[in-house]
Order: C-alpha cells, then sequence, then structure tokens
C-alpha cells in the first residue's frame, strides 16, 4: 500500500526550507516510495546531454530536480501564504483536503 500525502500533482506549493525558499510552484509529479516532489521552476539543476540524432549539437539543458516532501508546504487558495492541510467530510459525504488556516476546501 502507496503512503498517504497531503501534497498531491496539480497543487500549488512554496518551498519552505532549502536553497529555493520562499519559491512557489505547481507540483508536476509526486514520488511516494522517495518522499520526492518536482516542483515547476523550483531546485533548477543543469543536465549535460551528449549530441545524438535528436540533438545533434548536445548541450547544456536546465531542468527541475526533485525536492523532499518535507520541504515543501501547501499554499492557501485563498491567502496565497503556506498553509497546514486537514481532511473532512463535505455536504456530499466526501472527504476532502481542507486549509487549516482559512478552513477553505483544496481542489
Amino acid at each position: 500500500m502507496q503512503k498517504k500525502m497531503n501534497i498531491k500533482k496539480g497543487d500549488t506549493v512554496m518551498v519552505i526550507t532549502g536553497e529555493s525558499k520562499g519559491q512557489k510552484g505547481r507540483v508536476l509529479e509526486v514520488d511516494r516510495n522517495k518522499d520526492r516532489a518536482i516542483v515547476e521552476g523550483v531546485n533548477m539543476v543543469f543536465k549535460h546531454s551528449k549530441p545524438k540524432t535528436k540533438t545533434p549539437q548536445g548541450g547544456i539543458v536546465k531542468k527541475e530536480a526533485p525536492i523532499h516532501i518535507s520541504n515543501l508546504m501547501l499554499v492557501d487558495p485563498s491567502g496565497g501564504k503556506p498553509t497546514r492541510s486537514g481532511r473532512r467530510l463535505n455536504e456530499k459525504n466526501k472527504l476532502v483536503r481542507y486549509s487549516k488556516k482559512s478552513g477553505e476546501e483544496i481542489k
């Protein structure tokens, strides 16, 4: 069984510690086994690629590297500040995530 995560693909998150501290971005991918996520525009690294038929020039490519989940925090949909999340039942008896700061549902 896979672990429950408070961050999902498509969420807006803020980096709370590390080199990219304070940056916000959208989660592109979550690796549950390694507790890591790839966030758009955060933790950029340079990847050196050899010349191939597709890219005859080769060169240096800038791309996002995975960042540990513990260094990320969900952004409150209303305030734009980092918040913790919880789970509760909504009117339709469905379990949804909500922001503990504002009480608003996280889509």
